[in-house]
């Protein structure tokens, strides 16, 4: 028996085919329109941005603002003034405390804002310190796997002795499988 599906499921499965291209080729919307790339390393943010000019009269390139959450005009912000070449403009803010931060940055040439764009700095993480009391013993000569006490060095009486009950050993087993095949010999 042949299964098929309905005609809505077939639809709906090639809607979705066709729809996934174009929403995974898509930028989210926060990315689009901004002019300006923010990164954070630590508690350090930085921003780079190529849509400033440097004007005459001053020489300055604009300035980048870095506003926490209950700031909202560029002027309540850390401000600080764009450096660079013509092809890339950047500014960078140190000891940042963790949280949400907009950085907005407004080119000189034209008092335009370059671009707008949220960011998370996340706190530092701490170095967690263990201190152990005493040292664990261990063999001075690393672990002698499968060669038995051979971590201590015994001495040729030991040895001897060691020896003696290995031959003992192996001249009884021999004497017990003889009697075993010929039980009336000695």
């Amino acid at each position: 028996m042949r299964n098929s599906q309905p005609l809505p499921r077939a639809a709906l499965t090639a809607a979705a085919a066709a729809v996934l291209p174009l929403a995974l080729a898509a930028t989210p919307a926060t990315a689009q329109g901004s002019g300006i790339s923010v990164s954070t390393s630590g508690s350090t943010v930085s921003v780079t941005t190529t849509q400033c000019a440097r004007t005459s009269s001053s020489g300055s390139w604009g300035t980048a603002s870095l506003l926490s959450s209950g700031q909202s005009n560029f002027a309540q912000g850390r401000q600080v003034s764009l450096s660079g070449t013509t092809a890339l403009q950047s500014a960078a803010w140190s000891s940042v405390n963790a949280g949400t931060y907009t950085v907005t940055v407004i080119c000189s040439s034209n008092n335009r804002t370059a671009g707008t764009q949220s960011v998370v700095v996340s706190p530092a993480s701490r170095p967690t310190i263990s201190a152990t009391s005493k040292p664990s013993a261990s063999p001075s000569r690393g672990v002698a796997g499968g060669l038995g006490g051979a971590v201590k060095d015994y001495g040729p009486v030991t040895l001897g002795v060691g020896a003696a009950l290995v031959g003992t050993g192996v001249i009884a087993t021999g004497w017990y499988l003889r009697k075993r095949t010929k039980p009336n010999r000695l």
